[in-house]
């Protein structure tokens, strides 16, 4: 007899592969590489490939892995990652209706989408988090203060109840408060990582042999990283405002100064002991 691990690994395995239908008319189907794969072949062996509205070729499987890859990372605007002339990105904007249709996404698939794009366009114009003790979705609108209170357990209990929007427990100690609560372990672990991660080199960047991997955007406060390729400034995938990793200056106010393919004028940013507040407009 089988066990149940080994039915699931035979189920994945025999799993029907996602495939475009040679005959469907309303497609734009091309017999080329995958531009989403660096490892398809130039032949469009495996299937046709569907033609996206930016011009790029993919298939349902590596566009369903690229655009959940978005949203694991927090991207809910689907963007193409395809490099297009020369080292630069294509970066336009996919519709979510080009998504699914394209991606050939199942019902659970789209519940996952859905749900989670909704939760991420949610947190885009608010700060939200449900509370820890009746799972209550509650905005914290000081983006200075840790301390939140929720209305719906304070109503309940009859006394005023408050939870740490940081650690997520029953609050402890005076507020306002912006760095932590009395709660033992209570840190920003975001502000940690920016405290201790790696350092690395920007090698097509001259003169950039040491800086911290991970940054958090001036704009927005998201973490991002660099992928040590191409010039110093990025765009922050949340915000979209493009940023020198180096320097953490606004691209266009770092450019005037300095190249992007060369260390800035006043050189590498020391880590962030603390991360920006998005005001949103």
């Amino acid at each position: 007899m089988f066990s149940r691990a080994s039915i699931n690994r035979i189920s994945k395995r025999f799993k029907k592969k996602k495939k475009y239908n040679p005959l469907d008319s309303t497609l734009d189907l091309v017999g080329r590489r995958d531009d989403l794969d660096p490892f398809s072949s130039e032949d469009g062996d495996g299937g046709p490939r569907a033609v996206m509205s930016c011009g790029h070729a993919v298939s349902p499987e590596t566009l369903t892995q690229c655009c959940r890859s978005q949203l694991d990372q927090g991207i809910y605007k689907f963007r193409c990652p395809a490099v297009g002339e020369g080292t630069k990105r294509c970066n336009k904007q996919w519709s979510y209706k080009e998504v699914c249709r394209l991606a050939i996404l199942s019902v659970s698939e789209m519940r996952h989408f859905e749900e989670t794009m909704a939760r991420l366009a949610a947190a885009d114009f608010c700060d939200i988090q449900p509370c820890p003790q009746c799972n209550t979705c509650v905005e914290r609108k000081d983006l200075s203060n840790l301390c939140v209170q929720c209305t719906i357990c304070t109503a309940d209990q009859r006394t005023k109840y408050q939870f740490c929007w940081q650690c997520r427990r029953k609050w402890k100690g005076w507020c306002p408060r912006s760095d932590r609560c009395n709660n033992d372990s209570c840190a920003n672990k975001d502000l940690q990582l920016l405290q201790i991660c790696r350092t690395i080199s920007l090698p097509d960047v001259e003169g950039v042999t040491s800086c911290p991997s991970v940054r958090a955007c001036p704009t927005c406060g998201m973490k991002v990283e660099h992928n040590q390729q191409h010039c110093k400034n990025i765009d922050c995938p949340r915000c979209q405002v493009p940023f020198c990793f180096l320097c953490l200056k606004l691209k266009r106010e770092c450019c005037q100064t300095s190249s992007p393919y060369e260390i800035c004028l006043g050189g590498v940013a020391p880590r962030q002991t603390s991360i920006p507040v998005w005001h949103r407009r």
